[in-house]
Parts: structure tokens; C-alpha cells; sequence
């Protein structure tokens, strides 16, 4: 695709966009194009076995497989041999991070930050618990929801193993300078574990560029199928024990870190997706529009809402935490939801750390899509407005 980003050919592309729903809740999972649909279903219909067999299904089944570590690799910038699969990106870092663990001596240290999703924390505290590790956490500037690195400097040490870090934070939308916090973990001698389930919906991902060791994130973000995603550094995947059945081969390296049979039709439906977005050009056509409706909505936004973090797109997502004078987050976003726009209400979006340091209580997540319109953003900032220039109890 050449020229300027054509969002409604992409939206063409999608039945569930068709109708009045108005879906900003892609943080927690975006809508898919139809042909991520149609994949998934034909898989389940023509590819319904497993691998192994010289009979036409399971060969079906090698070739998606094949077809999956190929766009996997497009999509990450790695080979497709260090493509990983799992259920979804929580579980497979603590599968990696378990594996890992086994390198780990009492007294090492990780440390990770308090713009992280809990799933790049979890892994580490229990690791913690089990093996004697300190896991320590990066501070934040608490104004803008920026990572504190001169803090990250400070706690750097011999002792440190791996700097875990998100690239975006999907509470916030705040966009860490990864590739500096990658050189910074080299610099102590750590690898650099990146969190880029949030990035990886609204920027193209080069895993070599950025410096990372492993990276993970999730399909379903960005118009895939319910799936984890991860690169693990072919080298150090090689050097780790996995857990695995006996059996189950090691080749590719990153298939050792897969456990049991793999959900190929999910595979075939991630396949699709990663077709769609070089269809519309990759992610790269889309940062120009995406930015432009997030200046949109946060130059519209009115009076007695606060926008959570960064007030600029300058260093951001558009993914925007918000409150609002006079009402509670969950009866905002009821009376949103009631309007057919799609978000949520939640209390910290499993980002703990956010929390804690900037305690809001409750808040409104709105995010932003390469398929939403600039009609579409500016009705929901005129239904907000309009609720909003209203007390809580005073609305039908």
C-alpha cells in the first residue's frame, strides 16, 4: 500500500466494525479482520490432526506451523527459529522466565519497573520466592508516568541478571526508550527482557535494533487470535533448560520452549493477521493517523476530565487513562458503554506499581486504533462532555 493511511479500506476488512459499536477497548484486546476469522476456521476444517503424519491433514498442520515461525519472524524482526508460541504472553514468560530461573543463584538480582503489567512482574517475585532472587523496581516520575533512569542507573549492579521492562505501558500509553534501557541491562552485564505487548499494537517491532535478549507480547493486541508471542535470543535459547516432555523435539530452538500440542488453528489465524497488517502497509502507514486521532482527543477532551500521564502525544500510545469530576470511573464508563462506545473501568489495569505511585482510585481506559475514524473519537468526546457537564446522579 503507498500514500496515505486509507482507514476505511482497512476497516472493510473487519464484519464486527460494521455496525454502531464504537470499540475503544483495543488495550485489552482488538477487534480482527475477517480473514483472521475465515483462517481459523479453515484450519479447524482441513487441518484438524497434529504433526508427525505423512497424511494430508497433518502436513496441513506442518505448514502452518511453518507459516507461523516465517510471520512470526516478519513481525518480530528475528529468525523464525526464535519464535516462540504459548497460550498467551503471561504464561510464556513464566515459562521463559522459569527456564531462565534455573541460571539464577540466590542474591541475584532483576529488576523491573513500576510502569510494568504485573506479567512481567509475577514471574520475578515468585521466582523470588523459590529461589532467593531480589527482585528491585524502578521508580517513576509520577507527573508524566516516565520511567525514572537515573534510578535504573542507581540499581544497576554485579548482582544484576536481567532488567525487565515494558516498551509501552497499556494503562498509560507512556513509550519507554527501550533501546537505551537495553544498553543500559548490556552495560551491567544483564540481559534486557522486554515486555512489548502494548508497544506491539501501535509500533513496528525490530528486536535486533532495540538490543533485546527476549521479548514478548500478544497476537490478540494487534487484530490476531487469543495467542502469546515471544523472541528469545537464539543463543541463549540454546543454553537454557526448558521444561518439556522428553519426547518433544529441539528443534527449532524456540519450539523447545513450547509446551504440548499448539493451537494450529490460532497459529493459522495469527498467520492472517500478520498478512493484514503488511497488506495495509505495516504498522508504519498507520503511526500518522493513529497520532493525529490522539492529538484529536486530547485537544477535545473537556473540562473536569484528567488525563492520567503524558498530556501531549510526545512519548505516548494513544492509549489514555482518564477521570472525571463527580463521577465514580465505573459509572462513566456504564453510562459510555450504554452509548455503544466500548471501554472500561478498572483500578490499576494490573499495572501495581502505576498504582501505587499515583493512586487514582479507579479510571476510564480509552484506547486508540489504526481502525477507529476521526468521527468515531470525536463522538465519543462529545458524549463524555455532554455527561460530564452533568452530576452522576443526575443522568437517565
Amino acid at each position: 500500500m503507498t500514500g496515505a493511511f486509507d482507514v476505511h479500506a482497512a476497516r472493510r476488512q473487519f464484519a464486527s466494525l460494521d455496525g454502531r459499536l464504537a470499540f475503544f477497548d483495543a488495550p485489552g484486546g482488538t477487534q480482527v479482520p475477517d480473514a483472521v476469522r475465515a483462517a481459523v476456521d479453515e484450519t479447524m476444517r482441513d487441518a484438524a490432526a497434529n504433526l508427525g503424519g505423512s497424511f494430508a491433514t497433518s502436513v496441513r498442520v506442518a505448514d502452518v506451523v511453518a507459516r507461523a515461525r516465517a510471520a512470526g519472524g516478519r513481525f518480530l524482526g528475528c529468525s523464525p527459529d526464535e519464535v516462540v508460541f504459548g497460550a498467551n504472553m503471561t504464561s510464556l514468560n513464566f515459562a521463559l522466565s522459569r527456564a531462565v530461573g534455573r541460571t539464577l543463584r540466590a542474591g541475584d538480582e532483576v529488576i523491573v519497573t513500576r510502569l510494568d503489567h504485573d506479567a512481567n512482574v509475577a514471574p520475578w517475585r515468585e521466582l523470588a520466592h523459590d529461589v532467593g532472587i531480589v527482585v528491585r523496581q524502578v521508580d517513576i516520575d509520577p507527573s508524566d508516568c516516565t520511567v525514572d533512569l537515573a534510578d535504573l542507573e542507581a540499581q544497576l549492579g554485579e548482582r544484576t541478571r536481567i532488567v525487565a521492562f515494558p516498551w509501552a505501558c497499556n494503562a498509560v500509553g507512556t513509550v519507554t526508550d527501550a533501546a537505551r534501557i537495553c544498553r543500559m541491562a548490556h552495560d551491567a552485564g544483564a540481559l534486557a527482557w522486554v515486555d512489548a505487548t502494548h508497544y506491539a499494537a501501535h509500533e513496528p517491532i525490530d528486536v535486533a535494533a532495540v538490543g533485546a535478549d527476549v521479548l514478548l507480547c500478544s497476537p490478540y493486541k494487534v487484530c490476531g487470535p487469543h495467542l502469546g508471542l515471544a523472541f528469545g535470543r537464539g543463543d541463549l535459547l540454546a543454553g537454557w533448560r526448558p521444561y518439556k516432555v522428553a519426547p518433544a523435539s529441539d528443534t527449532p530452538v524456540g519450539h523447545r520452549f513450547e509446551t504440548g500440542t499448539q493451537p494450529y488453528e490460532q497459529l493459522a489465524g495469527f498467520v492472517a493477521s500478520v498478512d493484514y497488517l503488511e497488506s495495509i502497509g505495516g504498522l508504519e502507514a498507520t503511526l500518522e493517523h493513529t497520532r493525529a486521532l490522539g492529538e484529536q482527543f486530547l485537544a477535545g477532551l473537556p473540562a473536569g476530565v484528567r488525563v492520567i500521564g503524558r498530556r501531549t502525544m510526545d512519548g505516548r500510545v494513544p492509549t489514555f487513562l482518564l477521570t472525571a469530576d463527580g463521577w465514580a470511573a465505573g459509572a462513566l464508563a456504564d453510562e459510555l458503554v450504554a452509548r455503544d462506545f466500548c471501554v472500561g473501568a478498572h483500578d490499576t489495569f494490573y499495572c501495581l506499581g502505576l498504582h501505587e505511585r499515583v493512586p487514582y482510585g479507579e479510571a476510564v481506559r480509552v484506547g486508540i486504533f489504526h481502525y477507529h475514524t476521526a468521527a468515531e473519537v470525536d463522538a465519543l468526546l462529545a458524549t463524555v462532555k455532554a455527561l460530564v457537564q452533568r452530576p452522576a446522579e443526575l443522568v437517565d
